[in-house]
């Protein structure tokens, strides 16, 4: 009998065991947010307020900075809990109940090397230097060197932005191509002559220096060029997701958004 009572409390205390370890990695399991980053999104503001999220909340975030199309991807397939992208949500995404929070109107700033007198370019030059029709600063009153050419690749948001508002799909030419959007700062910063695109918010808070369009700044009323920041859930978020969505469109988070110069969007 007392072997019997002795066997029923082990498996007692077991269970609790195996209960609290379940309960335990439950809450673990709550308290981290899988956040596929679109790369723009991230320098320009989540490089910045993710940390900030954490301390305050406790809550933590695995981020993947990849393209906005990938982002997507990834929370399609069930690789994360949310998504930011610089793309529009699809209208079939939507009807499979995906659904997207547009939370910023950020300009594309075109960015040259600090060393680069020029200030100024204009719509018709912008589109001629990377249709590869104009090919030396010179015929932008610059130095007698020649531009060069630096995209995102083809499937990244900044490029498609780009091809479609200021190409107007004509094609490009470039001398160097990168994986990331964000990476062209990087070879903008390292080659003089270089000429790239890229969001605000993230030229802003880089070694780079952003041309004034058509006589105005990305920041100016009027200026001709912006992208739409958005995240996407698998249907309206709810839980720590939307704690975390939140914390931007209305909490501690919509003040680091105005400090990285990023403007709140209305729809």
């Amino acid at each position: 009998m007392r072997k019997n009572i002795l066997s029923v409390s082990i498996m007692c205390v077991t269970v609790v065991a195996i209960l609290a370890v379940f309960s335990v990695r439950n809450v673990g399991a709550q308290n981290v947010i899988k956040y596929s980053c679109s790369a723009q999104i991230y320098e320009a503001l989540e490089k910045v307020r993710l940390d900030a999220f954490t301390q305050r909340t406790g809550l933590k975030i695995e981020v993947h900075v990849c393209s906005s199309s990938t982002a997507v991807n990834q929370l399609v397939n069930g690789y994360t809990d949310l998504a930011s992208t610089a793309w529009r949500l699809s209208p079939l995404h939507k009807q499979d109940g995906y659904y997207e929070t547009v939370f910023s109107r950020d300009p594309v700033a075109i960015v040259v090397n600090t060393r680069n007198p020029v200030t100024d370019i204009t719509t018709d030059i912008l589109k001629d230097v990377f249709a590869g029709e104009i090919t030396n600063w010179k015929e932008l009153s610059g130095s007698d060197e020649p531009i060069l050419v630096v995209l995102p690749t083809t499937y990244t948001a900044s490029y498609k932005n780009f091809s479609r508002n200021v190409m107007g799909y004509k094609k490009m030419n470039y001398d160097i191509m990168t994986r990331l959007s964000s990476k062209v700062m990087e070879i903008v910063d390292r080659f003089p002559w270089a000429i790239s695109f890229i969001a605000e918010g993230a030229a802003t808070h880089s070694h780079v220096k952003t041309l004034r369009v058509d006589g105005r700044n990305p920041m100016d009323m009027g200026y001709p060029y912006y992208q739409v920041f958005s995240f996407v859930t698998k249907g309206k978020p709810t839980g720590v997701v939307k704690e975390f969505i939140d914390d931007l469109l209305s909490g501690p988070g919509r003040e680091i958004m105005k400090e990285r110069r990023i403007t709140p969007y209305y729809e």
